[in-house]
């Protein structure tokens, strides 16, 4: 992963096999600091370009040539596999749930999986990259909404304050955001995280991104 300390860009690979999306992921990217060294339109080039050592993170879409079913959720799995909490930003044209949940099994961070019309929203993408690529997790909200429907029998527990609660941490949002989206206090928005791991029977951990990644293993391993 990239040291916080140095100036040295980000540098990304990037797989898409849309022509026209591709050159404008890479446009985009390059233009926010980030060098991307390659980008590919198919699994096996991807596969290749993952075996990189000089690379930052990888952007990658789930369904790529040959077969466009999940060869880019396969190769982030397999790079994630080899090399632990690297980096990875998945894009997707549709919710899959499924596919969240495979991504976020390891529980290591690092880890992000955006709906492609979040693209349009420049400096929110870029912030995602960089995000990611500091060890931190983003979620598209659809599909945290889906991951929370998925799994509701189980929090039937929480009040419907906790639930937003989670949901908002989920997405990798901070307290502070999360009490500015729902118009409370830090503290209001501490005591609810405290019941959300109590009643789930979770422990509390030091760092928000912790705490986010405990709940998406929560909600996996159900």
């Amino acid at each position: 992963m990239p040291n916080p300390l140095t100036t040295q860009p980000l540098r990304a690979v990037l797989a898409e096999d849309q022509a026209l999306l591709r050159v404008g992921l890479t446009r985009i990217l390059e233009a926010g600091g980030i060098e991307v060294v390659e980008a590919v339109d198919n699994a096996p080039s991807l596969a290749r370009a993952l075996a990189r050592d000089d690379i930052d993170i990888a952007v990658v879409d789930v369904r790529l040539p040959p077969t466009h079913t999940t060869e880019g959720l396969e190769a982030a799995t397999a790079v994630r596999a080899a090399r632990p909490a690297f980096p990875v930003l998945v894009l997707s044209q549709w919710v899959e749930p499924l596919y969240a949940r495979q991504l976020l099994a390891g529980g290591e961070g690092s880890i992000g999986y955006l709906l492609k019309d979040r693209v349009a929203d420049v400096d929110a993408f870029l912030a995602a990259v960089q995000q990611v690529a500091g060890g931190g997790t983003v979620l598209d909200p659809e599909v945290v909404a889906a991951l929370v429907s998925a799994r509701s029998r189980p929090l039937d527990r929480l009040t419907e304050r906790e639930r937003e609660v989670l949901t908002l941490m989920a997405e990798g949002r901070s307290n502070a955001a999360i009490a500015a989206r729902m118009v409370v206090t830090e503290k209001a928005v501490g005591k609810h995280t405290n019941n959300i791991f109590t009643k789930l029977d979770l422990p509390q951990a030091s760092d928000d991104n912790r705490r986010v990644l405990a709940v998406l293993a929560w909600l996996d391993g159900q």
